[in-house]
């Protein structure tokens, strides 16, 4: 069966709301409490599978926080990368205003996601010391969501697919991501159609190749700049861009903080440095000829 039309759907909704305005008069107002099942509610948002996904390992009450809060992040993971997929989708399609909407879409998500650093906040290093070898051998860059994010940002490394291998989907998912162009390269190749003298070699290259700054594209970006009149769509683009960059990096550097607050400078659960890997990460550039180009305007 194919799609149903747009009037179709429409026809459908007006006679939904029909039904409601009638149950609402028929009841006086009076709230809906008798189901034969699980509540529509609890059907519609899955909270009584959401609710058993909790699984503290140990009897240390932060481990609850700890899992919480991961889980609430992996959500928001999944929120925003739909929105940056919408915001490249409308760049490679030239329709600016559809992704600048995406990216602050996306930005209120990335709010969220700092702030939901503030729930770990009060852990302490002896709180996170009782439940941290139950954690074995789990870490935060095993996230194949958040890895996606990176993806989408242009930070992209074949070698970080490798630890889905087992998740059939998501390792293809991946590896899909690291082949297409980047949320920045799609902007980058729109400045391109528009005539902006981006070089050629970031417009048509090995998407999955991590690429250094270039002072070519800065120049693109500081003539997007150079017109500041109302109506420039290319730099409400760039500004939009920046937003969300400066909310990854908030993201970063809030981790970076979390996890020095917790356990200082051990080494990471993953087998990484910990605090120094972190601090390396939070120092990378998000789209950095637009940070760059702001020295020379």
């Amino acid at each position: 069966m194919g799609t149903p039309s747009a009037p179709s759907r429409n026809a459908d909704r007006l006679a939904a709301a029909a039904a409601r305005s009638e149950r609402t008069a028929r009841d006086e107002g009076r709230l809906l409490l008798a189901f034969d099942d699980l509540t529509p509610y609890a059907r519609y948002t899955g909270v009584d599978v959401l609710h058993t996904l909790q699984r503290p390992r140990t009897g240390e009450p932060a481990e609850l926080s700890f899992i919480i809060t991961t889980q609430v992040m992996e959500l928001l993971f999944a929120l925003v990368r739909q929105h940056w997929m919408r915001a490249r989708a409308g760049l490679d399609a030239d329709d600016v205003p559809a992704a600048i909407a995406a990216l602050r879409r996306g930005a209120a998500a990335q709010d969220v996601l700092v702030h939901s650093w503030d729930l770990l906040a009060t852990m302490t290093p002896v709180e996170y010391n009782r439940f941290r070898d139950a954690l074995g051998e789990a870490s935060g860059f095993q996230s194949a969501t958040y890895r996606h994010l990176e993806f989408l940002l242009g930070n992209r490394s074949a070698a970080l697919v490798r630890p889905h291998r087992a998740a059939a989907d998501v390792h293809a998912a991946l590896l899909r991501e690291l082949r297409e162009p980047s949320l920045y390269d799609a902007a980058l190749r729109l400045l391109a159609r528009r005539g902006l003298p981006v070089p050629e070699e970031r417009i048509d290259r090995d998407w999955s190749a991590p690429c250094e700054p270039d002072p070519r594209v800065e120049d693109a970006w500081v003539q997007v700049y150079a017109d500041d009149r109302p109506g420039n769509d290319l730099l409400a683009l760039a500004e939009a861009l920046l937003d969300t960059a400066e909310r990854v990096t908030r993201w970063r550097e809030r981790h970076l903080a979390a996890v020095r607050r917790a356990m200082g400078a051990k080494p990471g659960t993953g087998g990484s440095s910990g605090l120094a890997w972190l601090a390396e990460n939070a120092r990378r550039a998000v789209f950095p000829e637009l940070w760059s180009l702001r020295t020379r305007l």
